[in-house]
C-alpha cells in the first residue's frame, strides 16, 4: 500500500484541517468524538433553510467540498467508508440550524439512513425543524450488502446544487425538500471500475480485477456490480452505461438534461473528457439536448480507477436553480 498519509487513524482529522487551511471560507465545528469532522460555512447565513449532508470519508470532494454559498451549510465526515455517528450529525444540525429548519441530504446506505434519522429525532427533541431527502440514483442494483434499495452516488451532487439554490433563495423547508426529491426522481447514475481502492486501515484492495478486466455497476465503496468483462473502447463503455441509465428514466427527443461525468479518484481527466465526448455523441443522435455538463472528480472512491455517468432530466424550475450562482471548493457556477 502506497499512500501519502501519517497514521491511518488520523486521516479524517488531518484531511479536515488541511481542507480549511486551503479554503478560509470554511470552519471546523468542535467535536468531542475523534475520527470524524464537521465542516461548515464560516459566515453562517440566517433566514434560510440550512442543508446538511455527509457520510463516510473517502469520497472527496464529497461532501465537504460542497459546503458554501448556494449548496451545503455543513458536511459531516465519518471515518473512511463509515457513517458518522448520530451525535456528530446532530451537532452539525445544531451548528447550522435556523428558524426555517434544516434539510438533510442522505445517500441511501443503511448506516447513513439509520444514523441521520436518529440525529433528526434528537434535533427535533430540541425543537429544531428537520426534513430529509434520500438519494438513490444508482440504476445498477436494487439491493446490496450496504443498502435496502438503490444506492446513492454522484447524482447526489445535483441534489446539493438545486436544493441548495432553493434554500439560498429563501424558500421554505417544505419547498426545498420537495425540489430535492424531484431532483432525485429525475436523476439516474451508473458507474464502472478499472481497478479497486484500498482502505488505509485494511491495507489491501477490496477486490481484485485482472489487468484486462473491468466491473460494471459497482458501488462507491467497492460493492459488487452487475457484471465483469474485458476492457472495451470508451465509446462502447459509455454506450453500455447510458443504455441502462436511459432505460430506467426515459428521456424524449427534444428534452434537456444535465450531465456529470464523474471520476472515481484514479482516472485521468483526459479519459473523462473522452467519455464525455462519447456521452454527448450518443445524446445528440437521440435528439436529447445537453444544457450543462460537469466533468471531474465529484464523488470518488479513494483512488479507484473508473467513472460514473449521471443524467438529470430538467424542467424549467430545476434548470433555473441549477444555473443559480454557487461558490464552494469543489463546485463553482456563477451563472450567466
Amino acid at each position: 500500500m502506497k499512500k501519502i498519509i501519517n497514521d491511518p487513524k488520523n486521516i479524517v482529522d488531518e484531511m479536515a484541517t488541511g481542507l480549511i487551511l486551503a479554503y478560509p471560507s470554511l470552519i471546523r465545528v468542535p467535536l468531542t468524538e475523534k475520527g470524524q469532522a464537521i465542516i461548515a460555512r464560516k459566515n453562517k447565513k440566517v433566514g434560510k433553510v440550512a442543508l446538511v449532508s455527509g457520510g463516510g470519508s473517502g469520497h472527496e470532494p464529497a461532501h465537504a467540498g460542497y459546503v458554501g454559498q448556494g449548496m451545503l451549510d455543513a458536511a459531516v465526515c465519518g471515518a473512511i467508508f463509515t457513517s458518522p455517528t448520530p451525535d456528530t450529525v446532530c451537532e452539525a444540525i445544531k451548528a447550522v440550524q435556523t428558524d426555517k429548519g434544516v434539510l438533510l441530504v442522505i445517500k441511501n446506505y443503511t448506516g447513513d439512513i439509520m444514523n441521520f434519522e436518529m440525529a433528526m429525532e434528537m434535533a427535533e427533541l430540541e425543537g429544531i425543524k428537520t426534513a430529509k431527502v434520500v438519494v438513490n440514483d444508482d440504476v445498477a442494483v436494487m439491493n446490496s450488502t450496504w443498502t435496502s434499495g438503490r444506492r446513492g452516488i454522484a447524482g447526489t451532487v445535483f441534489v446539493h446544487k438545486i436544493a441548495g439554490a432553493a434554500a439560498e433563495a429563501g424558500l421554505d423547508l417544505d419547498y426545498v425538500q420537495k425540489i430535492g426529491e424531484r431532483v432525485n426522481a429525475n436523476v439516474r447514475s451508473m458507474g464502472l471500475a478499472l481497478s479497486p481502492c484500498i482502505v488505509p486501515e485494511a491495507g489491501k484492495p477490496g477486490f481484485i480485477l485482472a489487468e484486462d478486466e473491468l466491473e460494471i455497476g459497482l458501488g462507491i465503496h467497492g460493492e459488487p456490480g452487475v457484471s465483469r468483462g474485458k476492457i472495451k473502447k470508451a465509446d462502447e463503455l459509455v454506450e453500455e452505461l447510458l443504455e441502462r441509465v436511459l432505460a430506467d428514466n426515459p428521456i424524449k427527443q427534444g428534452e434537456e438534461v444535465a450531465l456529470i461525468v464523474n471520476g472515481l479518484g484514479g482516472t485521468p481527466l483526459m479519459e473523462l473528457f473522452i467519455a464525455n465526448k462519447a456521452t454527448h455523441d450518443i445524446l445528440v443522435k437521440k435528439g436529447i439536448r445537453v444544457h450543462q455538463t460537469i466533468v471531474g472528480n465529484y464523488m470518488t472512491a479513494i483512488e479507484m480507477a473508473g467513472f460514473s455517468l449521471s443524467v438529470l432530466k430538467l424542467d424549467a424550475e430545476l434548470k433555473k436553480f441549477l444555473d443559480t450562482k454557487a461558490d464552494t471548493p469543489a463546485y463553482r457556477m456563477f451563472g450567466l
